[in-house]
């Protein structure tokens, strides 16, 4: 595409050489003439200045002397889009491999493509467009919506929901059991797990994570939330409309997650526990059992605690070894007890 055709793409003017070809995408260190790059912030435009790349997405009002710039209102968000059209993703070649095995009574779109050693169990249906990699696995009653994409070793238990435009990594478990059990006549019995477990449109999950259906309801997985890879949603789990949850979080049985939260790495969420909408866990975070965090509260801690409250304490740890040194130094001026 030439710079030109890239402004039209996205609503706006070209400054600099409008008919310069571009071919790829790439970061700002590393771009080159025939590259679109972005920049944002005092230091990103600092960079750019400096770029050899063949024109950079800007802020409104930036001009880089002797560069191909486009001003736009989110730079990055531009970028994705304009990637989009210079990188599209390779197109679903339909067909079904001849090593696949799918039930008789499956439903699958003419358009569907089924890799090698895919297992397709019964009254299955998957969508126009959709992808299922090579040794997917679809139990009785899998339900995969239109141009979804299955990477390889998808593994869906029976009776999971998928909704439209979801990509599942390798490795992803679908609809697992739940860890429930009951300590009786001293050992443990199994709780049934029969619930389900429903992921809505638009969602993208990382390889390895694994998200268990419910014991008796239904767990959930709202519209537009990415989580990251090794990544464990218990049982009975709701997780509401555009979240994001990092790599190596663990969320236990019943949690209730809003709208818009954000969980970074490694946080560790206890059973039954309630995050209201746009609540920020920072990683590594602690949150007990039965704890609600407010709307738009940011915790950080284990336990977790109010950001605030957390770099106050984080201080005062930090100065632990200065005020023991100050301690034993007085422990030593004062008189010895002779008593």
């Amino acid at each position: 595409m030439t710079v030109s055709e890239i402004a039209r793409l996205l609503g706006t003017e070209v400054q600099g050489d409008a008919s310069r070809e571009i071919r790829g995408v790439a970061a700002l260190e590393s771009a080159g003439p025939h590259d679109l790059t972005f920049a944002e912030g005092e230091r990103g435009m600092a960079r750019a200045a400096n770029s050899r790349a063949g024109c950079i997405l800007v802020p409104p009002g930036v001009n880089l002397e002797g560069q191909t710039t486009l001003a736009v209102a989110n730079p990055k968000l531009a970028f994705v889009r304009a990637a989009g059209a210079l990188r599209p993703a390779p197109p679903v070649l339909p067909g079904i491999h001849p090593t696949a095995v799918i039930a008789s009574d499956a439903r699958l779109a003419p358009d569907v493509s089924v890799g090698p050693y895919v297992v397709v169990e019964s009254d299955v249906t998957v969508g126009p467009g959709t992808s299922l990699g090579a040794g997917v696995f679809l139990g009785r009653g899998v339900q995969v919506g239109a141009g979804c994409t299955l990477h390889p070793r998808v593994t869906v238990y029976p009776g999971a929901k998928i909704g439209d435009r979801v990509v599942l990594h390798a490795g992803v478990v679908i609809g697992g059991d739940g860890f429930g059990y009951v300590f009786a006549e001293g050992r443990y019995h199994k709780f049934p797990q029969l619930g389900q477990v429903v992921i809505e449109d638009d969602v993208e999950i990382g390889c390895n994570t694994t998200v268990d259906r419910g014991s008796l309801e239904t767990t959930v997985i709202g519209e537009g939330t990415k989580i990251d890879n090794l990544v464990q949603v218990a049982h009975n789990v709701r997780i509401g409309r555009h979240c994001v949850i990092a790599a190596q979080t663990g969320i236990s049985g019943s949690v209730e997650i809003g709208e818009y939260v954000v969980l970074g790495g490694q946080v560790g969420v206890g059973d039954h526990v309630r995050l209201e909408d746009r609540v920020v866990a920072g990683g590594g975070a602690g949150i007990l059992t039965g704890k609600i965090i407010r709307k738009g509260t940011t915790v950080w801690g284990t336990p977790a605690r109010p950001l605030a409250e957390f770099k106050k304490m984080y201080a005062h740890m930090s100065n632990l070894p200065a005020l023991a040194r100050k301690v034993k130094e007085l422990s030593r001026r004062l008189p010895e007890d002779d008593s």
